[in-house]
């Protein structure tokens, strides 16, 4: 051989054996579209996995903290207006509503006369009332919350039943 010839080619390949390195090939390509697809769902597996985890944890913060906020409901409603007392317990409340607020979090509040809604409120007591109808709220004890459509906690109402 001298430096200017070049080697022969390869042999072409036989066409059962070149059909079967393309079913090789396809075989080959169909795995890897299959392991990119695969990887792709647990990408959004995951990341919706860690934002029910972070919606989790907030709801059970958030809910942990609903009774401190009633109580300083009541103590408000039973300090006297205009006392530095109240001010502040009113600035705190504010407070409080604000964080809840910025965390998404939305109050319902049932008013007297409006229907019972088993899906937003909890029947705690029932009362005979005239100048309310059978079924409809008497007075509010606990406001609900709730966080974009899921609800946190029911409101706590008096119902009004018939006479």
């Amino acid at each position: 051989m001298t430096a200017n010839t070049q080697p022969p080619p390869p042999p072409a390949p036989a066409p059962d054996e070149l059909a079967a390195l393309k079913a090789k090939a396809d075989e080959n390509w169909d795995r890897f579209l299959r392991a990119a697809a695969d990887l792709e769902n647990y990408r959004k597996r995951a990341a919706r996995e860690k934002d029910d985890l972070a919606r989790f944890i907030t709801e059970r913060i958030i809910t942990a903290f609903l009774p401190a906020l009633d109580s300083l409901e009541r103590a408000l409603d039973h300090s006297p207006p205009g006392t530095p007392l109240h001010d502040g317990l009113l600035q705190v409340q504010k407070q409080f509503q604000r964080a809840l607020a910025d965390c998404g979090v939305t109050e319902i509040i049932a008013k007297p006369g409006d229907p019972f809604d088993p899906a937003i409120h909890e029947a705690v007591s029932q009362i005979p009332a005239a100048e309310h109808a059978a079924g409809t709220i008497v007075e509010q004890l606990n406001s609900a919350y709730k966080i974009g459509d899921r609800l946190l906690r029911p409101a706590r109402v008096v119902v009004s039943k018939p006479a």
